[in-house]
């Protein structure tokens, strides 16, 4: 675009941001032609300077547009809360029945078989994990009380521990490759922002609950731990105190159970596939429990059966309940939201 000298008239060519200008060109056209330190000359260079300092400034404050790169999308602009236009997308949900359960379990088991081997070394960090916090509570630590509700807290954390493993099979239904190391593309993902929002809120969660099974304890068998896991299961399972600690304690386990579920069941694996934003994913994920009530709420009770089958041989089965779980998520994500080329509802945030 060029501009207009004042005192002379003459069309001046500006700087064309993005392009390297040929030496001594460093100042608009026009200016050139007055003697050194002119007023005028001076005050359009400046002007120029200052032009294109604001554009640069213009072109931060944008946010960039995603571009794709082997299969995913970068990470070009910071949102959270709405997508990277700064819309609120609300997808559609599909109504499923128990037979679209078995059949995500069975896809699920199928993405597992496809590299177990892949797979039982990238979920091998959960069985080991598990077996640190088992170590931490019956060592020393005062809080073997606590030992029951770290198992169970293994629900409210795993959606977010199996991020890696939408992931491939994400990788999987597009035939791409599947090699376990790809289930750290997810860095990539221009959601990450919202994903760790989520994340954070999962985490805070089992503090919560872990805070809450620790006062329902204290409430009825005062500050005093237990001597020994022995002395500890004697007086849970054959006393009034103890039976009021199981109705109340797995009654608030129940209610953070459900909470995680109708905010997260299909929020993580949409957030990989749409770059929607933090808010639309638990939206969705929470329209989607509603509109399939029954059906979620057996998969909730599957997903917890499998977890304590998994963890009652030394955590070690979560190597495989784990990695299956988190893959057939995937699948019933794929049952419950409908594509995005689907009709689907934008408003601003």
């Amino acid at each position: 675009m060029g501009g207009f000298l004042p005192s002379t008239g003459t069309k001046c060519q500006t700087f064309t941001t993005g392009t390297r200008q040929p030496r001594g060109t460093d100042a608009p056209c026009a200016a050139r032609r007055l003697p050194r330190h002119h007023p005028i000359r001076d005050k359009h260079i400046e002007f120029g300077y200052h032009a294109i300092a604001f554009e640069w400034q213009l072109r931060a404050a944008i946010p960039a547009v995603a571009a794709p790169t082997h299969g995913r999308m970068v990470m070009a602009s910071f949102h959270v809360m709405s997508d990277a236009r700064g819309m609120h997308v609300q997808p559609r949900v599909r109504r499923i029945t128990t037979a679209d359960l078995m059949d995500v379990l069975r896809l699920g088991v199928e993405d597992f078989w496809a590299k177990p081997s892949h797979y039982v070394f990238l979920c091998l960090i959960y069985p080991v994990v598990g077996l640190i916090l088992a170590q931490w509570t019956t060592s020393g630590s005062n809080a073997i009380q606590l030992l029951y509700p770290l198992m169970s807290g293994f629900a409210l954390l795993g959606p977010f521990a199996a991020i890696g493993l939408y992931e491939i099979s994400r990788r999987r239904e597009l035939g791409m490759d599947t090699s376990w190391w790809h289930a750290l593309d997810v860095r990539h993902s221009p959601a990450l922002p919202a994903i760790a929002v989520i994340g954070v809120m999962l985490v805070a969660l089992f503090l919560l609950w872990l805070y809450t099974a620790q006062s329902i304890y204290i409430g009825l068998f005062g500050n005093q731990p237990p001597a020994s896991i022995g002395g500890f299961l004697r007086e849970v399972l054959t006393t009034p105190k103890g039976w009021m600690l199981i109705l109340l304690g797995n009654s608030a386990g129940f209610v953070f159970a459900a909470i995680v579920l109708a905010t997260t069941v299909v929020a993580f694996p949409l957030l990989l596939d749409r770059d929607v934003g933090a808010v639309s994913a638990i939206e969705t994920s929470a329209r989607a429990v509603m509109t399939n009530p029954l059906q979620m709420a057996l998969w909730g009770l599957m997903v917890a059966v499998l977890l304590v089958i998994g963890s009652i041989p030394l955590f070690a089965g979560l190597a495989v309940v784990m990695p299956v779980l988190g893959h057939a998520t995937w699948h019933l994500y794929r049952r419950v939201v409908e594509p995005e080329r689907a009709q689907q509802d934008r408003r601003p945030m």
